[in-house]
C-alpha cells in the first residue's frame, strides 16, 4: 500500500524524476501547453499549479514598484521565488511567472491548467494529452507556439525570406506554365499524326 506517498515513480530514479518534472514545468511557463502522456500531464499539473499559487500570493506585491516595497514585503517576493525555483530551474520560466501568468491569475484560487486527451501515440499507444494554461479571462487564448514544418515538408512548406523572392515566385510559376503549354501541344500532335499515317 502508498497510503501518505503522493507522485508518481514512471520507472525513474528520484533525481531523475525531480529533472523531468522541473523542465517539463518550465515548458509549460514558456509556451503556455505541452504535449506529454497523461501520467507526466497529471503530475506536472499538481506541480505547476503549486508553483503558480506562490506567484499568485504575491501579485499585491509585485505590482508595486520595487523601491516602494517594505522590507518585510520584500522578503515574501523573494521567499516566493525561492519556493518556485525549488520547482522550476529555469531562469526564465520563472521571470514569465512573477511578470505575465501571475498577474493573469490574480481573482483565481485555483484551478489554472487544463488536460485535453489527444489519443494514443503511434508508436507505442501511450495515451497522450493536452497540458495547458487557461485564457485571460477576457478571452484571449494562450499563444500557440510557432509551428514547425512538418518532417519531409521540404522546401515547400518553409517561408519565403524576403518579400522580394515572394514576388519573383509567381512569375517563374507563370514562365514554367508558358513553356509547358507548347510541350503538351506538340505531344497532343503526335498521336493525331501517327493516326493519320495509318
Amino acid at each position: 500500500m502508498r497510503h501518505r506517498k503522493a507522485g508518481v515513480h514512471l520507472s525513474r530514479t528520484s533525481a531523475h524524476r525531480k529533472a523531468l518534472f522541473s523542465n517539463l514545468v518550465a515548458a509549460l511557463l514558456t509556451n503556455e501547453r505541452i504535449r506529454t502522456t497523461d501520467a507526466k500531464a497529471k503530475e506536472t499539473r499538481r506541480l505547476a499549479e503549486r508553483t503558480i499559487t506562490w506567484a499568485r500570493r504575491v501579485g499585491d506585491v509585485l505590482t508595486k514598484k520595487v523601491d516602494r516595497r517594505t522590507t518585510e514585503e520584500s522578503a515574501r517576493v523573494v521567499h516566493a521565488v525561492r519556493m518556485a525555483r525549488r520547482v522550476v530551474r529555469d531562469r526564465g520560466a520563472v521571470l514569465k511567472l512573477f511578470d505575465e501568468i501571475a498577474p493573469r491569475f490574480e481573482g483565481r484560487r485555483g484551478g489554472y491548467t487544463r488536460i485535453v486527451k489527444l489519443g494514443q501515440r503511434p508508436g507505442d499507444a501511450a495515451p497522450m494529452s493536452l497540458l495547458e494554461l487557461l485564457p485571460d479571462e477576457g478571452g484571449s487564448a494562450p499563444s500557440a507556439p510557432a509551428e514547425t514544418p512538418a518532417k519531409g515538408a521540404g522546401k515547400a512548406a518553409k517561408p519565403a525570406a524576403d518579400k522580394g523572392t515572394a514576388a519573383k515566385a509567381p512569375a517563374k510559376a507563370a514562365a514554367k506554365g508558358e513553356a509547358k503549354a507548347p510541350a503538351k501541344a506538340k505531344a497532343e500532335k503526335k498521336p493525331a499524326e501517327k493516326s493519320s499515317k495509318k
